[in-house]
């Protein structure tokens, strides 16, 4: 396989657009998702479009055993990773007391464990190799607290600060690591979390460009990229540390209530 790339989450939001951008680069692809039937559909697509060579690997990310499955699948074909894209993740609105104990455990596993997996089985081989590319999707979110999304909000400044640690030991190695904080985007996302209706999301932006900027972020070797950002978020992010807690908290808590984006 030719500089392949191994995309979670391949075939919705974000993760149509990293593989398209590859592809397009004439890179091969290892596409991973729950869904084969889309797999399937994609990696099609993707090879009468381009021309490369596609694989698919069916895994349920909230699994324990997903990232070891993952891992074992590339060695057994002998399909060699040079770029790592944890793209898949979600969220989801409402209290943490109300929400189910299952929602949230399958979160942490999905935008914490499997990745946080992944990185420790491919990471060994790509130092020993002399190169390689680690891409982590977190989120704006990563920078502060985030009630009525308490976990997910958690979850990516888990992300965030893990793979910032990774590119600093990763450094002289020929190994990258770098992670993307995308802003509101109009993806699945939203829908998949009910949060359509917040004003979170009220100026969703296209991911396109995000990809674009954290997939080109990824290839320079950049330790972090920020990008999406839309109208007051340019101004909010930025002053958010400096914001009183207790004042950034609501602001943060009536963005993402029900039915906010009509206020």
């Amino acid at each position: 396989m030719k500089k392949a790339a191994l995309i979670t989450g391949s075939y919705g939001g974000l993760g149509t657009r990293f593989a398209n951008i590859h592809a397009s680069n004439g890179g091969d692809l290892v596409l991973v998702g729950r869904n084969q039937k889309k797999l399937d559909q994609q990696a099609a697509e993707l090879k009468h479009q381009h021309q490369i060579e596609v694989h698919t690997i069916a895994v349920d990310l909230s699994q324990s055993d997903a990232a070891q499955n993952i891992f074992d699948t590339c060695q057994e074909n002998h399909w060699e990773i040079e770029y790592l894209i944890n793209n898949a993740g979600f969220g989801g609105q409402g209290e943490f007391i109300k929400r189910t104990m299952e929602q949230d455990m399958s979160m942490i596993a999905v935008n914490i464990e499997t990745p946080t997996r992944l990185c420790k089985l491919f990471l060994p081989e790509m130092v020993k190799r002399g190169h390689g590319k680690v891409l982590n999707v977190s989120s704006t979110a990563a920078v502060m607290p985030g009630p009525l999304q308490a976990v997910y909000y958690a979850t990516k400044a888990y992300m965030t600060s893990f793979t910032e640690a990774l590119w600093r030991e990763l450094k002289d190695t020929g190994v990258t690591a770098t992670v993307l904080m995308p802003g509101a985007m109009s993806t699945g996302f939203a829908s998949a979390g009910s949060l359509g209706d917040t004003a979170l999301f009220a100026k969703a932006v296209d991911p396109t460009p995000v990809a674009q900027a954290g997939y080109d972020g990824m290839m320079n070797g950049k330790m972090a990229v920020t990008a999406g950002l839309v109208g007051s978020q340019k101004i909010f992010l930025p002053m958010s540390p400096l914001m009183p807690k207790k004042m950034l908290m609501n602001s943060v808590y009536n963005m993402q209530l029900p039915g906010s984006a009509k206020k």
